[in-house]
């Protein structure tokens, strides 16, 4: 007797893009059946995003949906450069990114403005595993995230570049008050950094990725600074093409989820004078395989 596709019980349609699917058929505020979480699991294996419209979630449904898939990550901000809402509020197991200010206060982390692309946690030694991102005020225009899928990145580095990187390693250097890269000219005595593979083997699809973003990459560890400089140019240029990118235009309610391993985000420009209100969470990671 054939078993039924658990996918049959939700609609996962996949974005005309290079990554990304839409998922409806299920309200993420209800327990999940262990049906439905294969479903989910499948889906996000094969297309790295997902994004699922008109979801009503409190902090505590979505901590509860992540778990599904991780021990949740507490936030590692240290408590005092973090809001004060961040400290208190479910346990520091979520992150408001927000420009809002109450009582002259901000609310959140991130405010505003464009963040470059970048990979959750690539700066500690077990990086992000997943994120999950959920939409509750929104500007007028802008404030995009953009993803990138880091398996075709990967596909597009040249054969001659994939020999010379096959064994080597990236410093990811992350300091919480910047937005764009950090020197490592100044030292990096209390910025949280680490070194992980260029390419890594994702533990669960087996794919091999691309593992550097502009933001955080801020060297290759066995090439000279001349070199590394311009090999990681190129290596940003091919993770960041329009080919790799899908840009999600956020509608309030939308909850999406990503796989760090295998994508990179970034987020785009938006009117500073407007709210903007997006409430995170993210699981545990282990570290990385070299691909």
């Amino acid at each position: 007797m054939a078993t039924a596709d658990p996918t049959d019980r939700i609609n996962v349609t996949p974005l005309e893009a290079p990554l990304g699917a839409s998922v409806t058929g299920v309200d993420l505020s209800r327990p999940l059946s262990e049906d439905l979480k294969a479903a989910i699991t499948k889906a996000w294996h094969d297309n790295i995003v997902l994004v699922f419209p008109d979801q009503d979630l409190s902090g505590s449904q979505q901590i509860a949906f992540a778990r599904l898939f991780g021990p949740i990550k507490e936030r590692g901000r240290p408590k005092e450069r973090r809001p004060e809402i961040e400290v208190n509020d479910y346990e520091s197991q979520v992150m408001y990114i927000s420009n809002v200010k109450e009582d002259g206060k901000a609310i959140g982390s991130l405010p505003d403005g464009e963040m470059w692309f970048h990979h959750d946690g690539c700066y500690k030694e077990h990086p992000q595993r997943a994120s999950f991102l959920y939409a509750i005020e929104l500007p007028s225009v802008g404030g995009n995230t953009k993803f990138a899928n880091m398996y075709k990145a990967y596909d597009a580095v040249p054969e001659a570049l994939k020999k010379l990187l096959a064994d080597k390693t990236a410093l990811h250097v992350y300091d919480y008050e910047l937005r764009a890269q950090f020197d490592i000219k100044t030292g990096l005595d209390g910025v949280a950094h680490w070194s992980q593979p260029l390419f890594i083997r994702h533990p669960d699809t087996g794919r091999t990725a691309l593992y550097t973003n502009r933001l955080m990459t801020a060297r290759i560890n066995e090439l000279s600074e001349d070199e590394s400089k311009d090999v990681l140019a190129e290596l940003f240029a091919i993770g960041e093409d329009p080919s790799v990118v899908y840009e999600h235009v956020w509608t309030v309610g939308d909850f999406v989820m990503w796989d760090n391993l295998c994508s990179m985000h970034a987020r785009t420009d938006f009117p500073a004078e407007e709210r903007r209100l997006l409430r995170r969470c993210v699981i545990e990671g282990e570290p990385t395989i070299a691909g």
